[in-house]
Order: C-alpha cells, then sequence, then structure tokens
C-alpha cells in the first residue's frame, strides 16, 4: 500500500503555481495543526526548480510550521477534548496518552525526534499542549526537530541536484515507513526508560 508516494506526486504539482511559497507556508501551517501531507513533499521541488531560493523556501515551511505548532500547543491547552475524537480518527488515541507522558517527562528530546519523522506532527504539538510542556523546551525542540528536516531537504537538493530529488522520489516510501519505524522505536526506548525497565 503506498501512501507517501501520491502524497508527493501532489506536492509535486501545487510546487509548479506562481504563489507555491505562499502554498508552502501554508501547507506547513496545515500540516502541523491538521493536514496530512508533509511540506517537504513541496519544497523538494521548489527547491529543484530554484535551488539558489532553497533555504529561503526552507525558512518559509519553518515559519508556517512554528505558526502551526503554536495554533496546536494551544489546541492542547485549551481544548484537548474537542480535539480528541479528530485524533481518533487519526488512528492515534491508543498512543496519545503514551505521547502525553513522554511530552511531560522527554518533552524536548520527543520533540526533536518528532519534528524529523513523517509521522504527524501536529500529534506531538497537541500532546505538549494537553500537558501545559513549558514553552521555551517546547519551541526549542521543535523548531529545531523541523528546521532540521526543512534545511537538509535544501540543503541536499543543493548539493545533489536532479539526483537527489530523484532518489527521494524512487525511495519516499520505504524512507517514510523507516523514519515512522525509527519514531516508534525511539518512543517505546523513552517508555522504558521513564518506567525504569
Amino acid at each position: 500500500m503506498k501512501i507517501f508516494q501520491p502524497m508527493y506526486d501532489r506536492a509535486i504539482v501545487w510546487s509548479k503555481y506562481r504563489h507555491a511559497p505562499w502554498l508552502l507556508f501554508g501547507l506547513s501551517v496545515a500540516e502541523a495543526v491538521f493536514f496530512p501531507v508533509m511540506p517537504e513533499l513541496m519544497l523538494a521541488p521548489m527547491c529543484l526548480a530554484q535551488p539558489k531560493r532553497g533555504f529561503w523556501f526552507a525558512a518559509i515551511s519553518l515559519l508556517g510550521s512554528i505558526l502551526g505548532m503554536c495554533v496546536g500547543y494551544a489546541i492542547g491547552f485549551y481544548a484537548i477534548e474537542w480535539a480528541m475524537p479528530f485524533i481518533a480518527k487519526m488512528g492515534y488515541a491508543a498512543q496519545f496518552d503514551s505521547i502525553k507522558q513522554q511530552a511531560a517527562a522527554n518533552g524536548f528530546w520527543l520533540l526533536l525526534i518528532a519534528g524529523f519523522t513523517p509521522v504527524p506532527f501536529k500529534i506531538f504539538t497537541l500532546a505538549s499542549g494537553a500537558v501545559g510542556m513549558p514553552l521555551l523546551p517546547f519551541f526549542a525542540g521543535a523548531t529545531i526537530g523541523r528546521g532540521k528536516r526543512v534545511f537538509l531537504v535544501a540543503g541536499a537538493i543543493r548539493l545533489g541536484g536532479e539526483k537527489a530529488e530523484a532518489a527521494l522520489r524512487k525511495n519516499i516510501e520505504p524512507v517514510g515507513w523507516a523514519a515512522l519505524a525509527l519514531l516508534i522505536g525511539v518512543i517505546a526506548w523513552l517508555y522504558l526508560r521513564s518506567h525504569g525497565a
């Protein structure tokens, strides 16, 4: 079953629009709150089309993600009961309590890792808000975690050009699933570590 490839193909279409930077910003905001498409899937073809502006596009994406994570944190803090049906619909209701515990115990590190995977970032921002994670480690972890992702994409395409984009396109499914498996492993490790196992 292909999940990441159709999202990538849609993002390539969006990247060709004249207002693509605004679409990238909006996609980054929406992905951090509710939308399932990773902004890197739009960022990559934009960087390929204009490699010298790649880091500027990455900065636009990061700013959108920061705005989105603020909204996600606020929803988690003030209205988590309202958001729970949405979390359940996404299939994360069972894991949400564990993610909340990790956000309370190891929030900075959790966000640092979560921002570097294709797992919905919104789950982590909602959980961080729900447990009232202090704002400084929240913003630091989430900004660094997400910043690594977008600037790594821009840098790789700047260095690798069309070959880097072709490799990303060819391997998007295994890369996405490997990152998902890595995140699950890290969450399990943090959980076991915090419970003295």
